[in-house]
Parts: C-alpha cells; sequence; structure tokens
C-alpha cells in the first residue's frame, strides 16, 4: 500500500511539476499561465497530449522539439522528476496526515520560487501573497485559530528579523545585499517552520549555497547568484526533517 502510495504521489508531483514550472517561468514576465498553452518557445508549436507527459514525453522525443528538432531545456525533467520526489519524501516524513497538506503546498511553492527565482532573480509577489494565504487557511482549518494567530505571530518576527539583516548587509558591502522576495518568504517560513527555525533556514541555506557560490564566482566574477533557491532548499529540508525547537534543545542535552 505504502509503495502504491508513493508511486501515485511520485506522478501527480511530476503533473505538478511541469506546471509549476510554466507558472515560475511565465508569471515574472507578467504573461497568463494559462493562454497561449503550452508550446515550443522556438517554433510555437503546441504541445499535444503526448508531448506534455512529464518526464517520459523528454525522455522519448530525445530532448528535442519534434517539430523543429530544437533542443529542450533539461531544466523542464530536471524540475518534474525533483516535485515527484519531494512530494513523495513528504509523505514519508508526515505520513497520511493533514500536515501533509501543509507540507505538499509548503513545497510547491518552493518549487515555483527556485524556477522564478533562477531564470530571472525574482520572486513573485503574487506567488508570495496566495501561497501565504492558502497556508494560513490550512493552518487554521488543522491546527486550530490559536495555532494559526501564534503561526502569524511567527512569521512576522521572521520577517523583522530578515530585514534587519538585508539592513545590515547593505550597509556592510555598500550594496543590495539580498532582495525584498527573500524577506517576504521568511514570513511564510516562520508561519510554517516557527520563528526559530525560519532563522536557522537562512543558515542552513547559506551552506548549501556557499560552495556552489564560490565556484560560480570564481568563474564568472559578474554573476549574480540568486539567494532564493538556497533558502527554499533549507527551508525544504528543515521541513522534511521535522526539525523544531525541541530537536535543537536535545542536541545540547
Amino acid at each position: 500500500m505504502e509503495v502504491a502510495i508513493c508511486i501515485f504521489l511520485f506522478i501527480i508531483g511530476t503533473i505538478f511539476g511541469s506546471f509549476y514550472n510554466v507558472v515560475g517561468y511565465r508569471l515574472p514576465k507578467g504573461e497568463s499561465i494559462i493562454f497561449p498553452p503550452s508550446h515550443c518557445t522556438n517554433c510555437n508549436h503546441k504541445l499535444t497530449f503526448f508531448e506534455l507527459i512529464p518526464v517520459l514525453s523528454y525522455v522519448f522525443q530525445g530532448g528535442k522539439c519534434k517539430h523543429c528538432h530544437q533542443k529542450i531545456s533539461l531544466f523542464y525533467p530536471i524540475f518534474e522528476t525533483l516535485t515527484g520526489v519531494l512530494f513523495v519524501l513528504c509523505y514519508l516524513s508526515f505520513g497520511l496526515t493533514q500536515n501533509l497538506i501543509i507540507a505538499l503546498t509548503f513545497i510547491s511553492m518552493m518549487i515555483i520560487i527556485v524556477v522564478s527565482d533562477y531564470h530571472y532573480l525574482i520572486i513573485p509577489d503574487e506567488v508570495l501573497i496566495i501561497f501565504s494565504i492558502i497556508l494560513f487557511i490550512e493552518i487554521l482549518c488543522i491546527n486550530g485559530l490559536e495555532t494559526a494567530l501564534y503561526s502569524l505571530l511567527n512569521g512576522i518576527l521572521a520577517f523583522i528579523t530578515m530585514y534587519l539583516i538585508k539592513k545590515f548587509g547593505d550597509f556592510l558591502f555598500k550594496k543590495e545585499s539580498m532582495g525584498g522576495g527573500d524577506i517576504k518568504l521568511l514570513f511564510i517560513f516562520g508561519m510554517v517552520l516557527t520563528y526559530p527555525i525560519a532563522i536557522l533556514s537562512i543558515f542552513v541555506g547559506s551552506l548549501i549555497g556557499l560552495p556552489i557560490a564560490v565556484l560560480i564566482l570564481c568563474t564568472k566574477k559578474d554573476h549574480v547568484l540568486p539567494f532564493g533557491p538556497f533558502l527554499a532548499a533549507g527551508g525544504a529540508l528543515l521541513l522534511l526533517l521535522q526539525i523544531n525547537l525541541n530537536t535543537i534543545i536535545n542536541l545540547y542535552r
């Protein structure tokens, strides 16, 4: 039964991952996420049903548009697969519980943010607003009003802390050290992960991004590196490991 659930969630995850790719790619450009339908960006060929099957269509087409033979970016199947894997990991971490709904919603937001920030160095406000509302409603319905209000307080504290970190970074480096989207994202981290874990996610994200940043900056000194994907990775990791304040306290006992 568990294997069947994992397979189902992986398939569902790849389907949603395909959609999240579209959202993350189009929304920052002010384009509709519905119209025009999915198409080849080179020849505008409208993709058929079989060309829209996540991961498999890329494999069967040899990574090329069957109409103009332009290479399709490997970015798409990678993120479709990643979303499927993360959906499965959410289930393995939370089981068939109500908190699984919150976890899947949180992971979905992370995927869209990574796609958008990677391509355009932007975390769209629309994504943050919509997901913050959805997550608050989920927390309210699942855990009650008191927990929902507490999650709001955690979000506000995380937002203020990230804002202060940004201001200190701006002063230290004499330029903008962090995007506004990263600060707003911490509000949602605080809501879902609690304030202490949201702050921890900054350091975890920095540790994940440090070797990659060093590698890129050594080869491309003028390259601007988005922090959103690393922050998202840190938040997702802490969510899946279900790290909380008690876990941290127990480490020092």
